[in-house]
């Protein structure tokens, strides 16, 4: 959003919409307006004199946009024109003022090339993901608030061939796909009057209309995931999207509990056996306590070993500590080979095989130490002698 805007004068707002390195604004309160630049949060001078002048200048985005804010309806949620997203809550629901939280949509979209001067992955770990898009591995990319997520889903999407048809379905426009051969789909909330709601489960079942060669979902919310897991194992492999998890174990469990919000009554065995067979591989991709955004660990979903899920660690990064304010590590495959290595082969894709060899770094303190050998089996004590009024008589 450019600091002439469709709105008018925005008052303090300007300056930190106009700031390309502030990716979020968050104001608590008219007195209380916190941001995150570069990754860290950091408060600011507000600027805002009181409630007053806070909401009039909400009031001039709301109005412009058709949409009302007052006590009966005390929730907005507005996307400017950029695609950034604003939700502003109002007493008296909030209880600390008028609550104002944007969004801003990123104006040049991340790349591979940026996350690996970043430090958000390795070149092993770039390599292998190319080769699971153009292979159409199926992915899930999890993660918490803020971590990412979105950012890694966009440049996997830049990763797919120019020549295959791509619909993107969104809750919000914040993908940028720099491809011709799209079709963007989003969701739609119902009326004033609660009708004309269109969900994510409806534009799936659009999307299997339009013959897609890849469906990218933005993010994953509810029921729709078990459309999404069945139009995976219908024939539509590539797909990709992503979920808030703290993990790959945590991501499959989620997509279990929202697989069951569809209402359909299906055993979990076999939910998790579809499961098992559609999502290939979990990237975890989380913002450590430094600021720093990493890709933790790629994990393959192997299959399933009795009721459970099996995953197994492709890649994983090691922290070794903390140097000058920032956290210190490497990333390293774990030495597991996926299981799909055939699949890459047969779409021509010969990656070396060192690419799966364990690397210890050297600012690792000492490589892990090695499996102890079990323990021999102690002796058998000696039984006890008998007591003579058991024995038996002699003859």
């Amino acid at each position: 959003m450019q600091t002439k805007n469709p709105y008018g004068d925005l008052g303090p707002l300007e300056p930190l919409l106009a700031d390309e390195f502030v990716t979020e604004i968050m104001i608590n309160g008219s007195q209380n307006v916190y941001i995150e630049r570069r990754g860290k949060l950091e408060q600011v001078t507000s600027g805002f004199t009181d409630e007053l002048h806070l909401m009039e200048i909400v009031n001039r985005i709301v109005e412009s946009t058709g949409r009302k804010l007052n006590e009966s309806h005390p929730i907005c949620d507005i996307r400017f024109p950029d695609g950034s997203r604003m939700l502003v809550i109002i007493p008296p629901i909030s209880l600390t003022g008028t609550s104002v939280t944007i969004r801003k949509m990123i104006k040049n979209p991340v790349t591979m090339e940026k996350i690996l001067e970043y430090g958000t992955l390795n070149k092993e770990m770039a390599n292998f993901l190319r080769a699971c898009v153009e292979a159409r591995i199926n992915i899930a990319v999890a993660g918490g608030t803020g971590s990412g997520k979105t950012s890694i889903l966009n440049i996997l999407c830049n990763l797919i061939g120019d020549d295959e048809r791509i619909v993107l379905l969104q809750h919000d426009f914040e993908l940028a796909v720099n491809k011709s051969h799209k079709v963007v789909l989003e969701t739609r909330p119902p009326n004033i009057e609660g009708r004309g709601e269109i969900s994510m489960k409806d534009l799936i079942i659009s999307a299997l209309k339009m013959r897609p060669e890849r469906i990218i979902m933005s993010e994953a919310q509810g029921g729709e995931v078990l459309h999404l897991l069945q139009a995976m194992n219908t024939g539509h492999d590539g797909a990709m999207f992503t979920l808030h998890a703290n993990g790959p174990r945590d991501a499959l469990a989620r997509l279990e509990i929202m697989a069951t919000m569809a209402g359909v009554d299906l055993p979990l065995l076999m939910l998790r056996e579809q499961m098992a067979s559609t999502i290939q591989l979990i990237l975890n991709q989380q913002r450590l306590r430094d600021g720093s955004r990493k890709i933790i660990s790629i994990t393959e979903v192997v299959g399933m070993r009795g009721s459970e899920l099996a995953l197994q660690n492709i890649f994983e990064f090691m922290e070794t500590g903390m140097e000058d304010g920032k956290i210190s590590g490497y990333f390293t495959a774990t030495g597991a080979i996926p299981t799909f290595a055939k699949r890459l082969y047969d779409f021509g894709i010969n990656l070396p095989r060192d690419l799966f060899v364990p690397q210890y770094h050297t600012g690792a303190p000492f490589p892990p130490p090695p499996i102890p050998p079990i323990p021999p089996m102690p002796p058998a004590p000696p039984l006890p002698p008998t007591p003579p009024h058991l024995k038996p008589p002699t003859v």
